[in-house]
């Protein structure tokens, strides 16, 4: 009794959101087909297999995946390539072979290796470059696809000249249905939304979506407000499912560039799914852990069943499953019925939805992405200090100016320089440095000494002036690379010459048969031997 209430619990709160992420994944499952060069149709089926097939598999409990924007360059250039989308998809079927065998590899604790400043500055690049890109969107200005999220624009534009085009081609009608849409979002989150009544169960993006058909269809009898048909949704009209499938053509598998395809498919697939799973569990009010390796694994038979059915590759995304968790989905459900609702209204909805304004998509994109660029975020981070600050800027400013995968390899560079730069400012503790002769020192190694650290303890032992007394203690130290010893030794050799009496503790388990190598050694010069 208790279990079924729990699921019913749940699925009160799953159904409304998994609305939400059917409302946002349809154009961007649309809009990145045609940013790939691929049929329309197979945007959709990425995303219902991502939903249903995906979503019965992993174990993310928010996650929800689908084509992704990042593979959308890497997918035109391979169908062009291979010569037929037919072709291709025999590259997506090997592709989740090789996802299956780096799950059951263990290939999945990649992701524990992302820092979390870069992780939470990938959340944040998203949003902003969600906002920027759904600005053209809301003022009628729809060249570039949905779900292209590159700086450097299919349409020859970057994110930052499409802005300025757009603002010279405003078309009122858009303009309008894309600030009431914002306007209903704000007002039923903040007023409605949690009044507790039946309003609480209907989410406000179907609300908006409403309103926002009602106005297109209201703006038809106003030719200066009408919308274009580009600005509207598009999905393909076919005649039952049959056909909107397209199936493989394994001719492919003695093609070569077919493998060199589908092992980058593989690890770019696997590599923005392990991302996204990270920022999702950050997301995630419960903070429940995915297991990586099955979520691999996961998304294999996910790429295997899309490239059989005629689909793109799919991926874990975070802008669906951060609509998801903004939306208040609490289970797998969500993505689930999310991918039922892409299935359902492909074959039977198909008009209803190609009446939806894109504006209003814009507006409820935007509300996303701000919601993963709130200005809280970037305080909270810049207190953390500049080891947490730099390299979550300079992940954003990757993302924004690149790509994802880019952003996020430029905010790991950043994360290593500095990691270099606090080993090399911070091999040991210094009480006491002495500035003139005949005082005494001490130094304490840091439980972990690195090659890196070389010249910092050089130079440090290299200051210390004639007939000082030197204890150099290594007794917390866990880790001394051969090289600081080494350095250690012929100090202790040097220090006789200059009337150093130094004393070294606990370096035997670090170097045997060196000469520090006893638990303490006293080097005593020769003017203080009579």
């Amino acid at each position: 009794m208790d279990s079924t209430q729990g699921i019913l619990s749940k699925l009160k709160a799953d159904l409304p959101a998994s609305l939400v992420v059917f409302l946002v994944a349809l154009p961007l499952c649309l809009g990145i087909a045609l940013a790939s060069g691929a049929p329309l149709i197979s945007g959709v089926i990425a995303g219902v297999v991502g939903g249903i097939v995906v979503g019965a598999l992993s174990g993310s409990p928010l996650g929800v995946s689908g084509p992704a924007a990042g593979l959308a360059v890497i997918v035109m250039t391979a169908i062009q390539d291979l010569g037929s989308f037919e072709v291709f998809l025999v590259a997506t079927i090997l592709a989740g072979v090789i996802q299956v065998g780096l799950g059951f590899a263990q290939a999945g604790i990649v992701a524990y290796y992302f820092p979390s400043a870069v992780i939470k500055g990938m959340l944040a690049g998203i949003g902003i470059i969600i906002c920027l890109k759904q600005i053209p969107h809301a003022f009628g200005y729809d060249k570039d696809p949905e779900g292209d999220f590159s700086f450097y624009q299919l349409d020859g534009e970057t994110t930052f000249s499409e802005l300025l085009n757009a603002f010279d081609v405003i078309s009122p009608g858009p303009l309008l249905i894309a600030l009431v849409s914002l306007a209903i979002l704000v007002l039923w989150e903040k007023r409605l939304a949690n009044r507790g009544n039946f309003l609480s169960l209907i989410p406000g993006p179907l609300v908006a979506v409403m309103a926002g058909v009602s106005l297109g269809l209201l703006f038809r009898s106003l030719p200066s407000l009408a919308l274009a048909a580009d600005q509207l949704v598009s999905i393909p009209i076919a005649n039952g499912i049959s056909g909107l499938l397209t199936f493989p053509d394994f001719s492919g598998l003695w093609i070569g560039a077919v493998y060199k395809t589908a092992i980058v498919l593989a690890v770019v697939a696997s590599l923005e799914t392990l991302l996204c799973v990270e920022a999702t569990d950050k997301l995630d009010e419960l903070k429940r852990v995915t297991p990586t390796n099955r979520e691999l694994q996961a998304q294999g038979v996910g790429n295997i069943v899309s490239g059989f059915l005629g689909g793109l590759p799919v991926t874990q995304v975070i802008v669906r499953s951060s609509a998801n968790i903004q939306a208040g989905g609490q289970s797998k459900m969500s993505a689930i019925l999310h991918g039922g609702f892409l299935m359902v209204s492909v074959v039977a909805l198909p008009h209803v939805l190609n009446l939806i304004p894109l504006a209003t998509l814009a507006a409820i994109l935007f509300v996303v992405g701000f919601k993963l660029a709130k200005p809280s975020l970037f305080r909270k981070m810049f207190h953390e200090g500049s080891a947490q600050f730099v390299p979550f800027v300079g992940t954003i400013l990757g993302i924004v100016f690149t790509d994802l995968l880019t952003g996020v390899a430029i905010g790991l560079g950043i994360g290593v320089v500095g990691l270099l730069i606090e080993n090399f400012q911070l091999p040991f503790q210094i009480h006491h440095l002495p500035v003139e002769r005949g005082e005494g020192v001490r130094i304490v190694l840091a439980q972990q000494v690195s090659f890196l650290n070389k010249a910092s303890v050089l130079q440090s032992l290299n200051t210390i002036p004639d007939d000082a007394t030197v204890e150099i203690d290594g007794t917390e130290a866990v880790y001394v690379h051969a090289d600081v010893v080494e350095i250690i030794d012929d100090f202790v050799v040097s220090a006789k010459a200059r009337n150093i009496q130094v004393t070294v503790k606990g370096l035997d388990h670090h170097q045997k048969g060196h000469p520090v190598g006893g638990t303490e050694i006293l080097v005593t010069p020769p003017s203080a031997q009579h």
